[in-house]
């Protein structure tokens, strides 16, 4: 990573940032054999410029992982642009096109990586809701609000399939349920597809889901998708108030566990007392707008699955 040379005041911001950063305990990669993933509502990304501050703050943090589902991306990539070159030549992005109308928002969903952690796998599409035919056209049956954004990776042995959504809020919980179960139902059919690029999928995002027991996750995860291991008992929820769990990381894994590693809530913001030392004078308000309103979920995979494969084998010559 490559701050520069940096302001005395933004160098101060990023010692403080790296002391939460470490109190968050995210384990190193290590090359070929595991990866951090996180997933990231930055709010309203690009909308309006931040900050050179705020810049390199999210840049060291996004450089805490190996891939990043980026939720909030707008419009503008300009302040995308800015914080990839803080990151360095090694890291990459590819992103989906925004959607103009007020239930696309402008938005964009991204994944940013370090190709020397995670090699891009060629394919990158939104998912669009079934269709029928009625008359000459096709039609579809429901609306997500904004598509959501898949993408195929591959580290050391291990090759799957991320995709990464932002589920509206709309003004009640029951539209938002049925787009859930929508998504559901089009991962599971993803899933079951002859000629699937992979069986591996990670679902991640923001999902506007209060809590496990709500009926919203029950809807989203109807047909199997699980926490991972590593976030299923997380004390604290990943919006500032740490009350909530709106964000998740949800998988289908052939070889699950690989999916049971470290993972949980990287926590820059602390509470409103300790702003002043990444932003000083700064309400809370104008702090969610430079940084944001949600922290990053996270976790640790396995990639080298060599040995997973072998135990499945045995099982397979056991049956």
């Amino acid at each position: 990573m490559n701050h520069g040379n940096v302001s005395p005041k933004i160098a101060k911001g990023l010692l403080a940032l790296k002391e939460r950063i470490a109190a968050a305990g995210i384990p190193s990669s290590r090359l070929d054999e595991s990866i951090n993933i996180a997933t990231w509502n930055i709010r309203e990304f690009g909308k309006k410029q931040r900050t050179l501050a705020a810049i390199h703050y999210i840049a060291e943090i996004l450089g805490q992982f190996d891939l990043i589902g980026m939720v909030e991306l707008r419009d503008n990539l300009k302040d995308l642009g800015r914080v990839l070159k803080i990151l360095g030549p090694y890291w990459c992005a590819v992103y989906s096109d925004m959607i103009p109308d007020a239930g696309g928002n402008r938005e964009r969903i991204a994944y940013v990586y370090d190709k020397r952690a995670v090699v891009f796998n060629g394919l990158a599409a939104e998912a669009n809701e079934p269709r029928k035919k009625e008359g000459l056209e096709y039609l579809p049956e429901g609306s997500f609000w904004r598509s959501p954004y898949m993408a195929s990776f591959k580290s050391g042995n291990f090759d799957f399939v991320a995709l990464t959504t932002h589920i509206r809020w709309g003004d009640s919980e029951e539209p938002r349920r049925q787009e859930l179960e929508r998504l559901a139902d089009w991962i599971e059919g993803k899933r079951q597809e002859k000629h699937s690029e992979d069986k591996d999928l990670i679902v991640m995002g923001d999902f506007n889901i209060p809590s496990k027991t709500s009926p919203l996750f029950k809807a989203m995860t109807k047909h199997g998708l699980k926490i991972p291991t590593a976030l299923a008992d997380l004390e604290h929820g990943s919006n500032l108030a740490k009350d909530k769990r709106y964000d998740q990381i949800l998988h289908y894994a052939e070889y699950p566990d690989n999916f049971t590693n470290k993972g949980g809530i990287l926590d820059f913001y602390i509470d409103a007392s300790e702003i002043k030392d990444l932003f000083p004078g700064m309400s809370k308000t104008e702090f969610t707008y430079q940084m944001s309103d949600h922290l990053p979920l996270w976790m640790q995979m396995k990639t080298n699955i060599d040995g997973f494969k072998l135990q499945q084998i045995v099982q397979g010559k056991k049956d």
